[in-house]
């Protein structure tokens, strides 16, 4: 093979230096296509810290190719099977964590958790869901994105694997600043399992972005279920673009819980929800303007939550 086009050398492709001009290339790096768990995790394991997983790289390669991010070995779980399958398993839905955006985004399956199904077609444009992959997406922890909020308020657990063998992870401790996560170097997140949420139940995902397909500036997920006396017997509201990570608004989740639906007042809640964030200042705006409309779109999120419930 050609020097500028690459060289194979046995399963590793290395590819050299970009020549002259501004750095619009990534850094070298050795690709490494595993057909199996084991084997990604066991790459991962040999090159520590150099090696990065590579998924649908609709956040990764931007990244590598401003050079904003350097890794001497990526590895591509697109070879690897099994692990873009949908199924309804034990009261979740586990979703594999190489399923593009756009097939869970279609898949029938995915209605039975409305949250996600809301949230999927808000990622980006249709062309970044045909390859952006769910656990992608969760795994990158990108404070502004939709999944992870998702992930967060539903009390997901995240399926990972490693050397020791396999462990699940609370999504209430997967997600530790922006993109950082609690996994190590050499694990590899194979599922994401999201709750099946049973009874009066009502969802809703509201974000605001400046462009349609571009991050959002600020959003709220919510979801609530009611008691036999339309009191609110669970309820979950997990803001996104307010810190470095997803956050749960626990003081306004206590306020909701136990109250009658038709007495919540969802203003005072979003006020609650977004008292304690310390969103930052940044170009798509101040700390105090995310304060202001996160707080409108949680209330709106719970006004519509709560509407769902009532009327199914």
């Amino acid at each position: 093979m050609h020097p500028r086009s690459g060289r194979l050398l046995g399963q590793v492709r290395y590819l050299p230096p970009h020549e002259g001009g501004a750095d619009v290339k990534p850094a070298p790096f050795a690709y490494h296509a595993p057909t199996t768990v084991a084997d990604a995790v066991g790459v991962l394991a040999e090159h520590g810290d150099e090696a990065k997983v590579l998924a649908g790289g609709q956040s990764l390669v931007p990244l590598l190719a401003l050079r904003l991010a350097r890794f001497g070995h990526l590895v591509d779980l697109n070879r690897v099977p099994g692990l873009g399958e949908i199924a309804r398993v034990d009261g979740h839905l586990e979703v594999g964590a190489m399923t593009r955006q756009a097939v869970a985004e279609h898949s029938p399956l995915t209605a039975s958790v409305p949250l996600l199904a809301r949230a999927l077609p808000l990622i980006g444009h249709f062309q970044i869901r045909n390859r952006g992959t769910v656990g992608g997406s969760i795994a990158h922890a990108d404070p502004a994105s939709e999944l992870p909020a998702v992930a967060l308020a539903l009390d997901a657990s995240l399926v990972v694997v490693s050397p020791a063998g396999e462990r699940t992870v609370p999504a209430s401790a997967f997600f530790l600043s922006t993109w950082t996560t609690s996994l190590e170097p050499e694990d590899v997140l194979t599922a994401v399992r999201f709750p099946v949420w049973d009874g009066r139940c009502g969802f809703a995902i509201e974000e605001f972005a400046r462009r349609s397909g571009d991050f959002a500036v600020t959003g709220a997920a919510c979801g609530v279920a009611l008691g036999p006396g339309d009191e609110v017997a669970r309820v979950a509201i997990a803001m996104f673009g307010m810190g470095a990570t997803p956050l749960r608004a626990a003081d306004a989740e206590s306020a909701v819980l136990g109250t009658s639906a038709g007495d919540v007042d969802a203003t005072e809640i979003g006020r609650l929800a977004v008292a304690p964030t310390d969103p930052p200042d940044d170009l798509h705006g101040t700390s105090a303007y995310r304060r202001s409309v996160g707080a409108h779109l949680t209330a709106r999120a719970l006004t519509r939550a709560l509407e769902e419930a009532i009327h199914g």
